[in-house]
């Protein structure tokens, strides 16, 4: 769980909502053979509603890729998370993420500094290569097992990199020279893989007909995806209540 301390501390110092922002997005294959995107905290089986958190997004897009090219996808929220039309197959992947998130702002040093979230999410079927998508991106090398963490479509090294399962098993490693990061999963089962990173570059963003400006971005961005084998994993804890 050294990761999960380490957002929340980010969180803390950067005056953010912990509630709201040391969570993540991921996309998860549902009981209905539906592909889903929910916010909150997967190894905890916290998953954010609405009315609540979940009102948070600005404006969630969703976009299928394919060796045939990429399709947008309409995406529809419900009270527990955000529904998709279409799920990928094999060697195909779902990337979603909103750049509309509401900055967050707080006082740093006796300043005002605003933050801008940028959750992410891809979803993959397989283990073949994937290129780079989102700014902060998780993908597949090809190599069971093995994933390269990219921002900005450059390899990402010495970046803290998270596994895990709805049970609450987590395993992390650190990025090496060329972003690569690699585990060994024992279960079978839905796994979820988290990133983060910060750029303190300051800028401005538009926003209707007007534009705001912020002090740093804080990317948080995950990897989901179904090992058939394996062996069983844990049933997963009591779901956590979520924020209001």
């Amino acid at each position: 769980m050294k990761t999960k301390i380490r957002l929340v501390a980010l969180a803390v110092s950067l005056g953010i909502v912990v509630n709201a922002q040391a969570h993540s997005i991921w996309i998860e294959l549902t009981s209905k053979q539906s592909i889903a995107i929910r916010f909150g905290e997967f190894a905890e089986n916290l998953r954010e509603i609405s009315p609540g958190l979940l009102d948070s997004f600005g404006n969630l897009t969703a976009t299928l890729i394919s060796p045939e090219g990429e399709r947008q996808l309409v995406v529809t929220k419900d009270a527990n998370g955000f529904t998709l039309p279409a799920k990928p197959g094999k060697g195909e992947s779902i990337v979603a993420e909103d750049q509309a998130f509401p900055l967050r702002k707080s006082e740093r040093n006796g300043k005002e500094v605003a933050v801008w979230y940028r959750p992410a999410a891809r979803y993959i079927v397989g283990d073949s290569a994937q290129t780079s998508r989102l700014d902060l991106d998780i993908a597949p090398t090809g190599q069971a097992g093995q994933f390269t963490v990219t921002f900005k479509g450059r390899p990402l090294a010495a970046t803290d990199v998270q596994v895990l399962t709805q049970s609450g098993w987590t395993k992390q490693v650190r990025t090496d020279e060329q972003g690569r990061a690699s585990f060994d999963m024992p279960w079978k089962g839905q796994y979820v893989i988290e990133a983060s990173h910060t750029d303190s570059t300051p800028g401005e963003r538009q926003k209707s007909d007007d534009t705001e400006k912020y002090d740093s971005v804080y990317y948080a961005t995950t990897l989901g995806f179904v090992k058939a084998k394996g062996v069983p994993v844990p049933s997963a804890g009591s779901s956590a209540t979520p924020a209001r």
